[in-house]
């Protein structure tokens, strides 16, 4: 479908969309490709032609992958959203779980800390051994002999 010259004016073409969210064309094309954006309009040449609305909704999918939501997610809240429904009981289900996910890296990333802190600690303070002889650790054994 094409659109008279007025109308073209008010749109933006891909590499303007892309400039505007900070993305790359490819990624433009990406999400359309995805279906997380319509298909856009185009010129009498072929051009894609994206509204004003389109900015916005990229933006809500870049807030929503600063979260850590996978694009299926954001698919589907917009999906619920382009019903003119309102997202917020299918957002907050989505939020918790992410919530729990990253609660649960945060105590994976706790471990870890201490099993690292527990190595330096068991490196020596002063003088260094000789490098260790080939097919050997270049750590001491910790005190619980592992």
């Amino acid at each position: 479908m094409t659109i008279s010259t007025t109308a073209r004016a008010r749109r933006l073409r891909v590499a303007e969309l892309a400039s505007a969210v900070d993305v790359s064309p490819d990624t433009i094309r990406y999400y359309e490709r995805e279906g997380l954006l319509p298909a856009p309009e185009r010129s009498p040449a072929g051009y894609r032609l994206y509204d004003r609305a389109t900015v916005e909704r990229l933006r809500f999918i870049q807030g929503c992958q600063r979260l850590g939501l996978r694009l299926r997610e954001i698919g589907d809240l917009l999906a619920i959203r382009d019903t003119g429904s309102c997202p917020c009981e299918p957002a907050a289900d989505l939020l918790h779980r992410r919530l729990a996910e990253v609660d649960a890296e945060m105590a994976r990333l706790a471990s870890l800390r201490e099993q690292i802190v527990t190595m330096v600690r068991a490196l020596p303070a002063d003088d260094c051994p000789p490098p260790p002889a080939p097919d050997t650790t270049w750590c001491p054994p910790t005190p619980e002999g592992r």
